[in-house]
């Protein structure tokens, strides 16, 4: 159910939830402050109540109203991304929801850098909690199209158009001393953090025991319906598609670039990772759309600067040891 600007500020701030745009992914939002209406999003989305949820502001003045710390470190950071796809994790103030916070003593913020949703934000007065518009562990939205093909036509969107970003925002917990860690890759890299903050990030196998739990951290995420394998170059892809055959089975792949190609339904994401990234999950939802019996995926080099995509397709093609 398509919603105009005027009609999802009215539907937020009677306590109901709202598909909305944002330059990463669409977002599932209802009233952060309105424990009532953020339960709606865990049923809706059948979320285990345990996982935090990101809370979208419109304006970094608005930080303290949530937080009980906000060091230089995190201010560097929100100075240099926002509005931006970096969700920021600092200690949160007593009176923040627990179901925001999914038990945590943290509270997960970011400014969205989308000129629709920033308008509803300010013109409704509203902070609201916005975790991928989808199923649990399902592909992630980047059109209004994909909200309501995964949630049905009775979910409320704002129409924004496509997403720019396309993937979920990079996630870094700071602590009260200024010690930074990486939680989720995204599109903002390691690298241009510590660039920022002028030191690197605290080692995960050290900071293990008070790493915060945040979206995205689960094994198997972002996965289509259709069986997935994931492959590390096109020849073990090929080697693949050509044995699925021999067994009278029906595939479509996603390549990276350009090189050896099966004779199958085939997409073929740029070189480029921002783009790469921009155009993933359409195409892994175009793909899914296809009803084959397995989707065929090569994934990107390892290198830094194609971690958030490797991360994503990792997890969406997850096979949990037997």
């Amino acid at each position: 159910m398509r919603v105009n600007l005027t009609e999802a500020i009215k539907l937020l701030q009677e306590g109901e939830v709202v598909a909305i745009p944002t330059e990463t992914v669409y977002g599932l939002a209802a009233d952060a402050t309105n424990d009532a209406a953020l339960q709606k999003i865990f049923a809706i989305k059948q979320r285990p109540a345990d996982h935090p949820l990101i809370v979208h502001l419109h304006h970094i003045n608005q930080v303290q109203d949530w937080v009980a710390d906000f060091p230089a470190t995190a201010v560097k950071l929100a100075q240099a991304f926002w509005p931006g796809a970096l969700t920021l994790v600092l200690p949160a103030k007593a009176h923040v929801s627990r179901v925001v916070r999914g038990g945590e003593s943290t509270v997960a913020l970011r400014i969205p850098n989308h000129d629709l949703t920033l308008t509803l934000l300010k013109l409704g007065q509203l902070s609201v909690a916005a975790p991928s518009a989808n199923l649990f562990t399902q592909l992630s939205p980047t059109t209004a199209a994909h909200v309501e093909a995964g949630l049905g036509q009775q979910i409320a969107v704002l129409d924004g158009g496509a997403c720019q970003v396309g993937i979920e925002s990079t996630i870094v917990s700071v602590n009260a001393d200024g010690q930074w860690l990486l939680l989720r890759p995204g599109m903002i890299s390691e690298q241009a953090i510590a660039a920022v903050i002028g030191q690197p990030s605290l080692e995960m196998v050290n900071a293990r025991s008070a790493v915060p739990k945040v979206p995205g951290q689960h094994l198997l995420h972002y996965s289509p319906r259709t069986p997935l394998s994931l492959f590390q170059d096109k020849a073990a892809l090929h080697r693949s598609y050509l044995s699925q055959m021999s067994v009278h089975k029906t595939c479509a792949a996603l390549l990276i670039g350009e090189g050896l190609t099966p004779d199958c339904a085939v997409i073929k994401l740029p070189a480029i990772p921002a783009m790469a990234a921009e155009q993933l999950y359409n195409a892994l939802h175009t793909l899914d759309d296809m009803k084959v019996d397995e989707l065929l995926v090569e994934l990107p080099p390892d290198l830094p600067e194609w971690a958030a995509v490797r991360d994503r397709l990792s997890r969406a093609g997850y096979h949990p040891p037997i």
